[in-house]
């Protein structure tokens, strides 16, 4: 018995020792129009844990859908993300693709303030990263005009009304609708080529 006891507890403490630890994860946050559409982008990159649409960057506390525009927030993203799958480099890279970051009034269809866009670093890390890849795009020659989407540090992220999360799956037939509608993929695709939508794994209006 005695030998059966020892020889059990060997075996899991074999068992725990041979088990990966857990993967780390980070979190990113990007504002790019349309938080339904942000949303639905990131959860299709391979590597996202989860996505949370909220608002951020203004200078109010606990900002709702109707009081955020006024308040000076923007509709933002706050991405979940496993390390060991994707980077904040290539984050990033789906980003810029999946925006037009040369439009300072707003995205597609959406004008306005709350609906620009902007990268907005955790940390030091992000800030250096982000400000490397933007400048990197700027150079490159790829887009006609200039980029105008703001590099900052990222203050207090307020998560959106439970209506707002996960809304092209609570209403996909409308969601669907918007999007078409407002023209994001066409023009994404115009602009990038290509390179549109790079490291989305399934079509944004499927």
């Amino acid at each position: 018995m005695r030998w059966l006891l020892s020889t059990l507890l060997a075996t899991c403490a074999l068992g725990a020792a041979a088990t990966p630890s857990m993967a780390e994860t980070k979190t990113a946050i990007f504002a790019g129009g349309c938080f339904w559409c942000v949303e639905k982008d990131f959860e299709h990159v391979a590597g996202v844990i989860a996505a949370e649409s909220g608002y951020t960057g203004g200078n109010s506390d606990n900002p709702t859908y109707k009081s955020h525009t006024a308040e000076g927030h923007l509709e933002a993203v706050r991405i979940t993300y496993d390390s060991d799958k994707v980077t904040y480099d290539q984050l990033l890279h789906t980003f810029w693709r999946s925006v037009n970051p040369t439009d300072i009034g707003g995205q597609f269809c959406d004008r306005g303030n709350s609906y620009r866009t902007a990268i907005f670093a955790v940390d030091d890390e992000q800030l250096a990263a982000a400000t490397v890849s933007k400048e990197a795009l700027e150079t490159s020659g790829k887009l006609p005009n200039p980029i105008v989407t703001p590099v900052v540090p990222a203050s207090t992220f307020y998560p959106a009304e439970d209506y707002h999360q996960d809304y092209y799956k609570k209403n996909p037939v409308r969601y669907r609708f918007y999007r078409f509608s407002c023209g994001r993929d066409q023009q994404i695709q115009s602009l990038w080529g290509d390179e549109a939508h790079a490291g989305i794994d399934k079509k944004p209006t499927s």
